[in-house]
């Protein structure tokens, strides 16, 4: 058996304020492209399907066209969508009636029955090969959210209501798989060890204090497709347990990052490959600086020049980070008149001062911080600091990741 495994598509993310659609249709297609060429019995999007909870229509139409697509290109193919945490659990269940037509599984949330036991036959879903032969089972872990996982079996435990999920779901996967079939999950989480996007990834942990040990997916697991985290990579240096990353840089803290899916191949229950297939970049993201204004202008002068018969689509997203000793009022009209005719599009100023004045006391070796570029716990923590005069201590962090949870949890309802 093979598949794909995919996650963090982000669809109708913003960079800056400028539309992501071009990239994100460029992206689809060529999946669409791989999936005629490589011919997979399954693909997995291990969750941020959109970049929020309330995602624009285009988007929606997006993900809905492929859907369509892939069934008519390859009618035996399987794909299985979870929610992630910029997802509604909701949202993306709701079509889930008229998708399973389309040999479609989509996973928002987890629901426990009457009696107080997992609802782990929804979670647990059939893969079969072309022939139809059921060749494996997967785990389906949409982002697990506190009001999910926490009650009367778990108490107010966040981290013991997870790992009580990936138990029951896992004992329930053992009991059903028959000799010869792979256990696959795919899950939306954070793992401890894993490499975090500083700049696009919404932080919803304090340091790893609630990152989950990789001890959870019990080694009868076969492979474990994750989502959250936007750099491809092996958690613990498992080969099993993957990130395939986000498909586009979603910031230009990803520039470096070889964006891909994952080809996986199993035989019976032995993982005997994971192969990864690079998504060509539609857009380059450049970055310059930080440099004083000065040599920043002569940089931004050596740029290219637009060439007016290109895709003016395609043309390289900017920032710009500049140095400065003191206020600059003209700072933008000085940098867009430096980029006038130029093969790019400017989407973002940072301007930072290196060091205020040296013979100022109060201020000396101050930095400027872009408030933007500042995490809620960062926020939190240097508020605390300068309020109190000293660093906030782990109880406090933990509280505060818990209101954090819960304010994000109201605004995400539908």
């Amino acid at each position: 058996m093979r598949l794909f495994h995919t996650s963090d598509w982000h669809l109708g993310q913003h960079l800056h304020g400028q539309e992501r659609d071009f990239e994100h249709q460029a992206f689809l297609t060529w999946l669409l492209a791989r999936l005629a060429e490589r011919r997979p019995d399954v693909l997995l999007i291990a969750g941020d399907i959109f970049d929020t909870v309330n995602p624009p229509v285009k988007a929606q139409e997006r993900l809905y066209e492929f859907i369509v697509d892939a069934h008519e290109q390859q009618p035996q193919l399987t794909i299985v969508m979870i929610a992630g945490n910029h997802d509604s659990g909701s949202r993306i269940e709701l079509p889930a009636p008229l998708m399973r037509r389309l040999r479609t599984h989509a996973l928002g949330r987890v629901l426990w029955l009457d009696d107080g036991r997992l609802d782990a036959e929804r979670l647990l879903l059939p893969l079969p090969d072309a022939s139809g032969e059921v060749r494996a089972w997967c785990l389906a872990l949409p982002f697990l959210r506190p009001a999910e996982v926490t009650g009367a079996l778990s108490g107010d435990d966040y981290l013991h209501g997870i790992a009580q999920v990936h138990r029951l779901l896992i004992d329930a996967a053992l009991a059903k798989r028959q000799p010869g079939q792979a256990l696959i999950a795919v899950s939306h989480a954070h793992m401890a060890g894993g490499s975090v996007s500083e700049d696009s990834e919404r932080s919803l942990i304090i340091g790893n204090a609630e990152a989950l040990p990789a001890s959870l997916f019990v080694p009868d697991i076969t492979y474990v497709a994750l989502g959250h985290l936007h750099k491809p990579q092996q958690v613990n240096g498992e080969e099993r347990i993957r990130y395939s990353g986000s498909p586009i840089p979603l910031s230009f803290s990803e520039i470096g990052y070889k964006h891909q899916i994952l080809e996986i191949t199993c035989d019976g229950e032995r993982l005997v490959s994971v192969e990864p297939l690079l998504i060509p970049r539609t857009v380059p993201l450049q970055r310059l600086g930080p440099l004083p204004l000065d040599e920043l202008l002569v940089q931004l002068a050596a740029l290219a020049n637009l060439d007016l018969l290109a895709e003016a689509e395609r043309q390289p997203w900017l920032e710009v980070r500049v140095r400065l000793d003191q206020p600059q009022p003209d700072l933008r009209s000085r940098i867009e008149a430096a980029l006038q005719g130029k093969a790019v599009r400017l989407v973002r100023i940072a301007a930072e001062y290196a060091s205020a004045r040296d013979d100022d006391p109060d201020t000396a070796g101050v930095e400027l911080i872009d408030l933007d570029q500042l995490t809620p716990q960062e926020l939190f923590s240097r508020a605390w600091q300068d309020t109190y005069g000293n660093a906030v201590d782990e109880q406090t962090l933990s509280d505060f990741a818990t209101l954090l949870r819960e304010v994000q949890h109201e605004s995400e309802a539908p």
